[in-house]
């Protein structure tokens, strides 16, 4: 679920490879492509295929070429239409939200789109008792058919976030087929509308998507397949890709990254994100370590972080530092103070807490070799004010598992971003949030984000935002580290990709040459 970016004022454009003419490199046409299979690497395996339950940066990437959503972002992080027909139609005051659908549109079982099966996803959503987009979903009171092209959603009160939320996870629209069949299974064999169907998965290996027949939109398809590789190492992507092995390779570490661009044959994109990275900080009542129950010594832990000298070591620079959760791309952010790095001033916050030193502290991190380079250099930090840290290394599904149940210290982990503040902050530093993994409570923090998302005023939304951000950093139930740049390697063969700041790689226009 988790996941090099922008300096402050930088714009907001993605990095687009644009289609290129008909006429393309080494004298081939698009029509070349249409028997070719894509390969890409991707560190990391989605926990789940099932959009209702799906919690992952890898899920998000695979869904974007098997399960359309109501609605996407374009390279300039605006909210378009995908399965809808336009813009939601808003009344009542903002508690009603009509949205037109797309006419002549089937799933990749040949079943319909219409109200009826938007619905029936919805209704899973916020009724399935494991599902992870019930929160997403908080403001909806019921889903109704109001004609057979046009879904009405009621809400319990106006939602600025509920556009946002259907342009990610909880506007991917299932097949009201596939989920009579299969029901809570419906993950092993996935039925969407998308420009690739589910073929098969290869747990720890690959997932293999084949084109679809049904899709509307299948004569811009170039690919006869995709295939997404489970590489977790940067550098063995790398080679698999100057190989030959796989044409494209997702989220490189910026060296890596570095590396291919003076590559003959090979070419990177990138794409500056709205993802971030941040510790958690395990503060449940529960828990039983001293920086779990002291705010000077989670204030010293986060003094004994170099934020630009972590960049430079672990990232070549490429990342931005940083210590708020909303990117310099949104209209929304507010200016930040951030704890200064003051190594003197953490040992005697340290030696103030009265604890005996040095003070143990575990850092559980995914694994992979540049999350345990980070881990290291925190480690080292920390180590030099007078704490004992230990890592440990995890696979990121587990990782997660024993996050959400409290079974940790520390977690270093990513978030991959969301269009809307919203996505940023409810969730994951509001009481009881699925991805609140600090166990942090403050009915202050939950009254700001909540204020926020009811109204419609940006200007009063900064504000509530800025001031739970401002909370939070006080009491370091999590430490907000920097945004990130991510990188895409290529063979110069592969054309369309289409990569914007969410961070996600479309292959839906890619073709290659040869």
């Amino acid at each position: 679920m988790r996941p090099r970016t922008f300096a402050a004022g930088a714009t907001a454009a993605a990095a687009v490879l644009l289609l290129s003419s008909c006429s393309t490199p080494g004298g081939g046409t698009t029509a070349d492509a249409g028997s070719d299979v894509l390969v890409v690497s991707t560190p990391t395996e989605p926990d789940s295929l099932d959009p209702t339950l799906a919690n992952t940066f890898a899920a998000r990437l695979v869904f974007t070429s098997f399960c359309e959503k109501l609605y996407d972002v374009d390279a300039n992080l605006k909210i378009v239409p995908q399965l809808a027909a336009g813009m939601p139609v808003m009344s009542d005051g903002g508690r009603t939200m009509d949205i037109p659908l797309r006419k002549g549109v089937a799933f990749n079982d040949g079943t319909p789109l219409d109200a009826a099966a938007v619905k029936t996803t919805l209704d899973r959503d916020l009724t399935m008792k494991a599902s992870a987009r019930v929160g997403e979903l908080n403001a909806v009171s019921r889903v109704e058919v109001k004609d057979p092209t046009t879904v009405r959603i009621r809400l319990k009160h106006p939602s600025a976030p509920l556009l946002a939320q259907l342009a990610d996870r909880s506007g991917l629209v299932m097949s009201p087929t596939a989920l009579k069949k299969l029901g809570d299974n419906f993950g092993t064999a996935p039925v969407c509308v998308g420009p690739f169907s589910f073929k098969s998965r290869v747990s720890g290996n690959e997932l293999s998507f084949v084109k679809s027949q049904d899709y509307y939109d299948r004569d811009k398809v170039r690919l006869n397949g995709i295939v997404y590789k489970f590489i977790t190492n940067s550098s063995v992507a790398t080679a698999n890709l100057e190989s030959g092995d796989v044409q494209a390779a997702e989220h490189l570490d910026p060296s890596d990254a570095v590396n291919l661009e003076n590559e003959k044959g090979e070419k990177v994109l990138h794409s500056d994100t709205i993802a971030y990275q941040s510790l958690s900080i395990n503060v449940r009542k529960n828990a039983k370590t001293a920086l779990s129950h002291s705010a000077g010594l989670r204030k010293a832990f986060e003094m004994s972080i170099n934020r630009n000298a972590l960049n430079q070591s672990v990232w070549n620079g490429q990342m931005v530092p940083d210590c708020g959760p909303l990117p310099a791309q949104s209209a929304l952010r507010t200016k930040t103070d951030c704890t200064p790095f003051a190594p003197d001033a953490a040992r005697a916050l340290v030696k103030k807490s009265g604890v005996k030193t040095p003070v143990p502290v575990e850092l559980m991190v995914p694994t992979g070799a540049a999350s345990q380079r980070e881990a290291q250099v925190v480690q080292s930090m920390a180590n030099d004010v007078g704490f004992k840290v230990s890592v440990r290394p995890i696979d990121l599904v587990s990782g997660l598992d024993l996050a959400r149940k409290g079974q940790f210290d520390t977690f270093l982990e990513g978030w991959s971003g969301r269009v809307d503040p919203d996505g940023d902050t409810n969730d994951i530093i509001t009481t009881g949030g699925s991805n609140n993994f600090s166990g942090s409570d403050d009915k202050t923090v939950d009254r700001l984000v909540a204020e926020a998302a009811q109204t419609t005023d940006n200007t009063r939304r900064a504000e509530l935002y800025g001031a739970a951000v401002k909370r939070v950093g006080e009491q370091r139930p999590l430490l907000y580290l920097y945004h990130d740049r991510w990188f895409v390697g290529t063979t110069d063969k592969l054309h369309g990709v289409v990569y914007p700041p969410d961070g996600i790689p479309r292959f839906k226009t890619a073709y290659l040459t040869h």
